[in-house]
């Protein structure tokens, strides 16, 4: 400042000192001078050109901070931290310093100014006190580079700043630059990353020094530090750049060469940084000790989350096949002969983490069809690192688990390759890569013995093709051999590729060498199991161990099917040596024999039967049984195998401790799939890993017993760990974000060895322990059954032991069979349930509804979750007022106090919801509504009865009754809900499914209690129906669903056809009797007015008929119908004469009414007058007083000796007469009937029709009130009257009901059973006929090998309807009987027998003659065509003159037969 003193100043320089501070300078001049604002501001203006002309600007650019004073208070304008700075006039100070500088130098200010700043920035970054190179900077560096950076702005802003210049200069500070500070450089827009690179002019330079620094900031982020998140920045902008410049497609065909070199330094840096940390993943494998250092922080950059803001989606799938391709190709030096002697060593489980997690990252962007086509251009072009290569299709398996058809597709392309081409450099991947997929297990990939025997075990496999393929192959196997490990050398022995018989010799040498390489290993195929796993990863297994586990899995196959194992069979033939040394000993291990015998005792008695079992072995195995049974403290051999099975669960269960840690980041799929994979493995150890190698069609639950073997308590740990890991998983991510976790564990569960014990123990947890589940339980249980609804088609079908379910129950349908729906604790636990479940499914999918897929939810746990909420909350029934759009919360689920209700309702009314509800096959319909509701005893029903009935009137003439049938109403028509509800409730009381009692599930479909309130719905709408029917007759809907349903039964060609078809009608008869009587009948309009009812009583003929004994229906059905009829009648006009039109009108078309009345008039005359007499004065109809008058008649017959006149018709006497017959009897026992020698013929004719209905109902249906032997004296008596009177009766046993005969009447008034017993009754009565007397008849002979033919089928098969009757064949039968009546009986041959049922009158039954094995009786046995002696007479060879009671005994129609041959 001493070239700018003011002039007169050097006076003062001798008084005071040379130099003076500011203040003083100014101290004076404050007092003289007044104030003048103009003077102030020109003053400060003066000043601030003062310090322009002669301040440092490289020092003015770094001063930030100091003492006042000191440095002209230049910090107030410049530190950014000062409560006194002011940007604007620092900035403008600056800039204006700048100008003047660079126009005193001649330089542009945008050159003077880069240059300048990148010279602070060398002095910010210059390391002050650290021993060692850094990239980040401290705290007091970053304020600098701050206030730097916000001056560069202002001078970028003012056009004051060459980025050019200022990026050349930057490189060419000799203080090395932190990456940090380029960093913010690049963030704060002063220079991109992108144009400082460019400017560099050494590219080798530039790649050493980003791969120098970045490694250096992967060390520093491993360190604990407070810069951890700058420093994380740092990397990812970096990487970005370099992945965006690297592999970003070249449109710009205009690039400079600066721009061209970017790329290539992107790549260098990315590959060589890729390098260094695949090298020291390779060091960690080798030496445990080393630890991956920076490379474990690399990796972290192979994260899609951190590109998709940036990056098309394209340059990102560029970079990581890129990657994918260096990994896979990294150092190659393993050959393949290496690879297949070590590929066991790289498993999932057993290759590094980091490097899984690396293959994990890179899948989750690149799909698998990207994958394998860019292992298949690895494998076709380059030399590879087979380690790497196997090890990635491990971690594809099991983490992607859609790719195993891939994989499967891929390999199957290469083999056809292979053989097309004769290129075993195409074969070798393929049975590398389908090894080390079947090495992860049976859980994630087939075994490879699948695979090559489904490939080369057929006449179409690649190598059938030609010689030349075969010897292809052979060859290609015979390469391997010296390195082929003993497992594969076993399968390729065991199950030997198809060979001609003309090739035998190539298969014959390759399987010589392949023993000779075994027998260098010293491994016997000899002493291999039945169900070893041949390409697992585990150690060989001792013979003596694989036998056990042998026994298990044939024990347990035998215990599915009931049959000897294949397996086994086999063994015992081709494998005798195993079999007899190692399996049997492993099964006839001594021990106590239980009481009951058990499946394995059961087991060595079919091997026993079979032959299997040498008898010295089966005698000393029951002799050490006996010993054992006296010795039972001494059990070593079951001592030794708890510890064995503790230490493999106890190694189980510390996996599944650690994935419920790793849930603390459920994000971090590779941690958690690692887990997964190594529970897999403890699994297969506890378990046995062949356990899942023996498929079976269905799963048989059975209740498990006290004691828990392994697979129950492995069961019991996994359902633990993945209920608590879903809550711990939960509360750290949503649902969408926590990655495939579950479904890989819900996969491992259902392996074929574990999947009956999950089962198993899910009935036990939600069907009797359901409602005291806690919260976690619940919704871990309910996250797990989507899951196995998602793998539903892909799972085996549940047996629980029910006749009805022959082909067994899909999983799904299993799982919603443990969700009751009865109680009111059943009902709220199904509510939580399916909420859960519902919740859960929904919110899996990102996007809602819309992204998930169907089979993820489970039908029946939708269309319980509808029901349930409908029943229990009344607010659920109205129309949603508010459609809630928000995102389903499915944390709040997992908290032990969520409120259940809430939850369900807040689901009930979600958008998502209810668009699901829109799909057809989810919707509630009227039938489901039905089946659900019945299914609720009013009883235990946590509605009450006032509720109850509200909600039936609602769900019925609210809800469905409108409801289109598209959606599952009935579209506004009342009968079609009728029809409905009948339906639903003759399946509910068919259906014998029971999930309650699954121990004891033969329930009898009849003991399930009627839903009266149901019922009574029905009956209101069937009245409601009624008084809405028109006057036109039309078919009601009761006897149309009954017509169809029957029609769908089909014929009963068997007898639980037939008793189904009974069980059916008594449910239709139950329905009818629940009814009002009047609906059986129909008031037709018109003159004369008639009363219909064809419909029921076609119904009576065709159906209930057959349910009648002895010619009438059951009391119940009787009184119904006449209590109708006389309803009906009595709203007409003239109700006496409608009631005798109908009766008439049932006396021809349906005479069994009529009998019916007549046995239980003394019941219903009572009823029916007082009905009539409430509406009526006059006395009954005069069809019933008929009634009356005959059963009146009837008792007077059998009273007193007077003739009485016989009313018409006369089948209805004789009707009434039979029943006062039977009453007799029951009362007094006996009762002569000599008065019929002077009744009419019909009369006798018919009453005998209906004594032989009664005496086959006797055997039919035994009673104590009616002894059999007397009602077959009666029977005996009438027929001994009609011989008296010559009355013709043959032809009662060939009715027919064309024209208007007797058959039209009787063969409706008995049922079909009772006509088809007829022969039995023909036989029954034909001992106590003169046999003279029965040859005379002309039409006995036909009539009587008629009867017997149906004899014999009903003794053979029970049947008789497919043999032709006489009626059909009547003339060749009269042409026989008229041969026969020509020649006289013959002494010696009229009682020749053949073999063949007799008829005992002891019992009234028939009994079969002993029959040889060549003799047995049938239909084929025509008399005539050789004789043999009845083993009932004394002597077959000396015969005698019989006895007359003998021949009784002895008559039969072929002896008949034989006395009229000539």
């Amino acid at each position: 400042m001493s070239d700018s003193r003011a002039p007169g100043a050097g006076s003062c320089l001798g008084r005071r000192p040379l130099r003076r501070s500011w203040c003083e300078l100014l101290e004076g001049r404050v007092k003289r001078q007044k104030f003048n604002p103009e003077r102030e501001q020109k003053l400060k203006e003066a000043a601030l050109h003062l310090l322009r002309s002669h301040q440092n600007l490289d020092d003015l650019l770094l001063e930030v901070e100091g003492p006042q004073c000191k440095k002209l208070c230049l910090s107030k304008y410049i530190d950014c931290d000062s409560s006194e700075a002011y940007s604007s006039p620092s900035t403008s100070f600056i800039g204006s310093a700048l100008q003047d500088q660079a126009s005193r130098l001649g330089v542009p200010v945008g050159i003077l100014s880069a240059r300048m700043a990148a010279s602070s920035i060398g002095e910010i970054c210059e390391t002050t006190g650290l021993s060692s190179p850094t990239v980040l900077l401290n705290l007091e560096q970053r304020k600098k580079l701050s206030s730097l950076i916000e001056t560069a702005q202002y001078l970028l802003a003012n056009s004051m700043f060459c980025r050019l210049s200022f990026c050349q200069e930057l490189w060419k500070v000799q203080k090395p630059l932190a990456l940090e500070a380029v960093w913010h450089l690049h963030i704060q827009n002063i220079v991109s990353l992108q144009e400082l690179l460019e400017r560099h002019s050494d590219m080798q330079a530039l790649v050493v020094w980003l791969c120098r620094n970045l490694g250096l900031l992967c060390e520093q982020m491993e360190a604990p530090s407070p810069s951890a998140d700058v420093a994380r920045a740092v990397l990812a902008d970096f990487v970005r750049m370099f992945v965006l410049r690297g592999f970003q497609e070249n449109l710009d065909l205009k690039r400079n060469a600066e721009q061209e070199k970017l790329p290539q330094v992107a790549a260098a840096v990315l590959q060589s940084l890729l390098n260094a940390s695949l090298e020291a993943l390779a060091a960690g494998e080798q030496d445990v000790s080393v630890a991956p250092g920076p490379a474990q922080c690399w990796l972290t950059v192979f994260s899609g989350h951190m590109y998709c803001s940036v990056i098309a989606t394209e340059t990102l799938k560029r970079y990581f096949s890129h990657t994918l391709m260096q990994i896979l190709t990294y150092n190659p030096v393993l050959k393949v002969s290496d690879a297949i002697q070590m590929q066991r060593e790289w498993t999932f489980v057993r290759t590094s983490p980091l490097l899984t997690s690396l293959y994990c990252r890179l899948f989750s962007v690149l799909s698998p069809e990207e994958l394998l086509g860019c292992m298949q251009e690895v494998l076709d072009m380059h030399e590879v690192n087979w380690r790497h290569v196997l090890s990635c299709m491990s971690t594809l398996v099991v983490c992607l688990p859609d790719a195993q058809q891939l994989v499967r597709d891929w390999v199957a392309r290469l083999v056809a390759h292979a053989f097309e081409s004769f290129d075993p450099e195409s074969l070798v991947p393929a049975f590398l890569i389908i090894r080390q997929a079947a090495l992860e297990g049976p859980t994630m990939f087939p075994p490879y013995t699948d695979w090559f025997k489904a490939t080369f075990g057929s006449a179409r496999g690649p190598h059938s093709r030609s010689k030349k393929a075969l010897v292809f192959l052979f060859t290609f196997l015979s390469d391997l051999v010296p390195f082929e490990p003993p497992q594969y050398l076993k399968v390729h022995l065991l199950h030997p590729p198809l060979v001609p018989e003309r090739l035998r010799p190539l298969l014959t040498d390759y399987i010589a060498l392949a023993r000779t390489r075994m027998a260098d290993l010293k491994v016997s195929i000899e002493d291999m199991g039945l169900y070893e796993d041949l390409s697992s990863a585990g150690s060989a297994t001792e013979p003596h161990s694989q036998a056990l586990q042998d026994v298990e899995k044939a024990l347990e196959v035998f215990t599915h099917t009931g049959r000897i194992p294949v397996a086994v069979m086999e063994a015992s033939i081709f494998r005798r040596p195993y079999y007899l040394s190692h399996f049997l000993p492993a099964l006839l291990t001594p021990r106590v024999l239980p009481k009951i015998p058990d499946p394995r005792e059961a087991f060595i008695e079919s091997l026993k039967r079979a032959d299997k079992i040498p008898l010295f072995l089966y005698l000393d195995y029951r002799q050490a049984c006996s010993t054992a049974e006296e010795k039972k403290q001494e059990t070593p051999v079951e001592e030794a195998e708890p510890s064995c099975a503790s230490g493999a669960l106890g190694a189980l269960e510390a996996a599944l401790g650690g994935l419920r840690a790793a849930m603390v980041d459920p994000v971090r799929h590779d941690v958690v799939s690692a887990h997964i994979a190594t529970i897999s493995e403890k699994l297969r150890t506890a378990l046995d890993p062949s356990e899942d190698s023996v498929k079976v069609p269905e799963i048989q639950l059975h209740v498990p017993t006290s004691e828990l073997g392994k697979p129950e308590q492995a069961v019991g740990l996994l359902l633990t760990c993945f209920c608590q890991s879903l809550v711990a998983a939960s509360s750290f991510a949503p649902l969408q974000r926590q990655g495939p976790w579950a479904a890989l564990f819900v996969k491992l569960l259902c392996g074929r060895a574990l999947l009956p014990a999950v089962l198993t123990r899910l009935c036990q947890l939600l069907l009797h322990q359901g409602p005291c589940l806690n919260t976690p339980h619940l919704v871990g249980l309910a996250a797990l059954a989507v899951h196995l609804s998602e793998l539903g088609p892909m799972l085996p079908h549940v047996d629980v032991g029910l006749p009805s379910s022959a082909q067994g129950f899909s999983v799904a349908s299993f799982l919603d069979g443990l969700l009751p729906c009865r109680t009111g604790k059943s009902l709220l636990f199904c509510m939580r349930f399916c909420t859960a479940a519902i919740s859960y499914a929904l919110c899996k999918s990102p996007s809602g509804f819309c992204a998930a897929p169907l089979d993820r939810f489970s039908l029946g746990l939708v269309k319980k979750f509808q029901f349930v909420v409908l029943r229990l909350f009344s607010e659920a029934r109205e129309p949603p007022c508010l459609d809630v759009t928000g995102d389903l919360l499915w944390r709040p689920l997992c908290l032990p106090s969520t409120d259940w209700t809430r939850a369900a309702l807040r689901l009930w009314r979600h958008r998502t919801f209810r668009e699901l509800l829109k799909e057809k096959e989810f919707q509630l319909t009227y039938r489901d509504w039905l089946q659900l509701e019945l299914g609720i005893p009013p009883e235990v029903d946590i509605l009450s009865d006032i509720e109850r009935r509200d909600f039936h009137q609602w769900a019925i003439h609210q809800c469905y009754l409108p409801e289109p049938a598209s959606a599952g109403g009935c579209d506004g028509d009342l009968e079609v809900a009728c029809s409905i509800l009948t339906e639903a409730v003759i399946d509910f009381f068919q259906s014998s499914r029971s999930y309650d009692h699954l121990e004891n599930s033969d329930l009898v479909p009849g003991g399930r209690a009627v839903n009266q309130d149901i019922l009574s719905r029905l009956q209101e709408m069937v009245a409601e129906l009624e008084l809405g029917r028109s006057g036109a007759a039309r078919g009601h809907f009761l006897f149309q669903i009954f017509c169809r349903r029957l029609q769908a039964l089909g014929n009963m060609s068997t007898v639980a056809a037939h008793l189904q078809r009974q069980r059916e009608l008594l449910l239709h008869k139950r329905i009818l009797l629940g009814l009002p009587p009047s609906m059986l009948f129909t008031s037709l309009q018109g003159q004369p007015a008639a009363v219909d009812c064809d419909e029921f009583l076609h119904f009576v003929n065709s159906e209930l008929r057959n349910f009648s004994h002895g010619g009438a229906l059951t009391h119940d059905i009787t009184a119904h119908f006449f209590r109708g009829l006389l309803s009906t009648c009595l709203r007409g006009q003239d109700p006496p004469l409608l009631v005798n039109l109908t009766l008439a009108t049932c006396q021809t078309e349906c005479p069994i009414i009529l009998t019916s009345a007549l046995l239980w008039w003394p019941c219903l005359e009572p009823v029916l007058t007082c009905q009539w007499k409430q509406h009526s004065q006059s006395p009954l109809p005069r069809a019933l007083q008929q009634l009356a008058e005959a059963r009146d008649l009837a008792k007077s017959f059998l009273s007193l000796d007077t003739t009485l006149p016989i009313p018409r018709p006369t089948w209805v006497f004789a009707a009434s007469l039979h029943f006062a017959i039977q009453q007799a009897l029951r009362e007094q026992g006996r009762r002569e009937l000599k008065r019929l020698d002077f009744e009419r013929e019909e009369v006798v004719l018919f009453l005998f029709f209906f004594s032989m209905m009664g005496l086959l109902s006797t055997y039919l249906a035994p009673s104590e009130a009616i002894d059999p032997l007397k009602t077959l004296d009666v029977c005996a008596e009438i027929l001994e009257c009609l011989e008296r009177r010559k009355v013709p009766w043959l032809a009662l046993f060939q009715l027919t009901e064309t024209g208007a005969g007797l058959g039209r009447v009787l063969l409706r008034v008995a049922s079909d059973q009772h006509i088809r017993l007829l022969p039995l009754a023909f036989f029954s009565l034909l001992p106590r006929l003169d046999p003279n007397a029965l040859i005379r008849e002309a039409a006995f002979l036909h009539v009587a090998v008629d009867m017997y033919l149906k004899l014999i089928r009903l003794f053979v098969a029970g049947e008789t309807s497919t043999l032709p009757t006489l009626a059909t064949q009547s003339q060749q039968y009269q042409n026989q009987a008229s041969v026969g009546a020509r020649h006289s009986p013959h002494p010696s041959t009229r009682w020749g027998m053949a073999s063949i049922p007799c008829v005992s009158p002891h019992w009234g039954g028939f009994q079969a003659g002993s029959c040889g094995p060549d003799d047995a009786p049938g239909p084929a046995a025509v008399p005539g065509q050789g004789q043999a002696s009845c083993h009932t007479a004394s002597s077959a060879e000396e015969p005698r003159v019989t006895t007359s009671a003998e021949r009784i005994h002895l008559s039969c129609p072929v002896a008949l037969l034989c006395s009229h041959t000539p």
